[in-house]
């Protein structure tokens, strides 16, 4: 009987260090949106879609430690694991492939001088929440992931969580801000607009909320929507959103039309002239990344003097800023008018939503 190994499994595996070989097997397009860190791809669809026993007949894989076959939904991989096992090796099948592998997470940690920031990594979107703590209390940004998550990280280090907020309405997944609020009786926090029906505190330009002896003062940053805003810790760590990336800034054109999208082209450029002057020592940690983070416990992010050096050419004027934005558009991301409608509603959001997630994040410009 054909062996699988489920998402949670597998994240275990790549978190203890396990040794293992994971081989993807899809097409170079679908590759090229997401991928499992530290994979392998041989580009076997198509022969394996056309059942061709030999499809992975070339390829020369390590003896003596399991072999994890990846696809899109788990059928191909499959095929793969069979005509893998029927030459010995071990092979186990990811189930439901990289729509199940959406969820999957792995954690950086920064130690600051009032705070500790766990970055937890939405492995399979590159999504990017935060349990910041100090002195057993604690606040998460950007919850991406079920609740659970988080709270078995605050747990795990007695902490309690006493504030949730999000830096915006996402368009690229479902906020699961709410839910954790509600599971664990924190105060949801967000920035101040009209869009949602649901109750929270909005949070006022430059309030600062404190978290122990660490405080987080909120930055009104609009431009990626006209909602967005920034979090400062300590004058040492901020939260950006995605407003500001390690090398490029948000998008201006969801649920916008043209005429909308140049105007909050231009809130964007006066929204990240005003984070490159906090000073250039200050780290950024932004809402996503581009790139599938890998289990090596480094975070994602980087001092505001390399990121203004990486957007020197783009910040020449409000001008050459907004042309460089709006040319270099992004395709949308796919069903983020149903997201966005989710994270908006009065009703929370039921039932198994990887489906409508799946696929890479399109948040940032260039």
């Amino acid at each position: 009987m054909l062996k699988q190994i489920d998402a949670e499994t597998l994240r275990l595996w790549l978190e203890e260090k396990r040794p293992v070989t994971i081989i993807d097997v899809r097409n170079e397009e679908d590759r090229a949106q997401w991928s499992i860190p530290g994979s392998l791809h041989i580009n076997a669809y198509e022969a394996l879609k056309a059942s061709q026993r030999s499809a992975l007949s070339d390829a020369i894989l390590p003896i003596g430690q399991p072999i994890v076959t990846v696809c899109n939904a788990g059928k191909m991989s499959e095929r793969a694991a069979e005509e893998l096992a029927s030459r010995g090796f071990e092979v186990l099948s990811l189930a439901g492939g990289m729509t199940a592998w959406s969820l999957s997470w792995n954690t950086a940690e920064v130690a600051l001088t009032y705070a500790r920031v766990i970055q937890i990594r939405r492995a399979g979107k590159g999504c990017l929440s935060y349990l910041i703590s100090s002195h057993e209390e604690a606040i998460v940004i950007d919850a991406s992931l079920p609740p659970d998550v988080y709270r078995s990280i605050a747990e795990s280090r007695n902490l309690r969580i006493r504030y949730v907020i999000d830096t915006h309405i996402h368009a690229d997944h479902v906020s699961r801000s709410r839910q954790l609020a509600d599971a664990v009786g924190a105060e949801l926090l967000l920035p101040p607009q009209s869009r949602v029906r649901f109750a929270y505190r909005p949070l006022a330009a430059h309030e600062v909320i404190a978290i122990g002896t660490a405080k987080l003062e909120a930055i009104p940053t609009p431009g990626h929507t006209m909602e967005s805003t920034a979090f400062l810790l300590d004058g040492e760590g901020l939260f950006t959103g995605d407003t500001l990336f390690t090398s490029s800034v948000g998008r201006p054109d969801l649920h916008a039309d043209p005429a909308q999208a140049l105007t909050r082209a231009s809130f964007l450029y006066a929204s990240v002239q005003q984070l490159l002057a906090l000073g250039p020592g200050v780290h950024i940690f932004p809402g996503h990344t581009s790139k599938p983070p890998p289990f090596d416990g480094v975070p994602v992010s980087e001092r505001l003097d390399v990121v203004a050096g990486r957007l020197q050419n783009w910040m020449v004027s409000e001008e050459a800023f907004v042309k460089r934005i709006l040319a270099h558009i992004p395709s949308t991301p796919p069903n983020y008018e149903r997201i966005v409608a989710l994270n908006e509603s009065e009703e929370l959001p039921i039932g198994d939503l990887t489906e409508l997630e799946a696929g890479a994040n399109r948040c940032a410009v260039g």
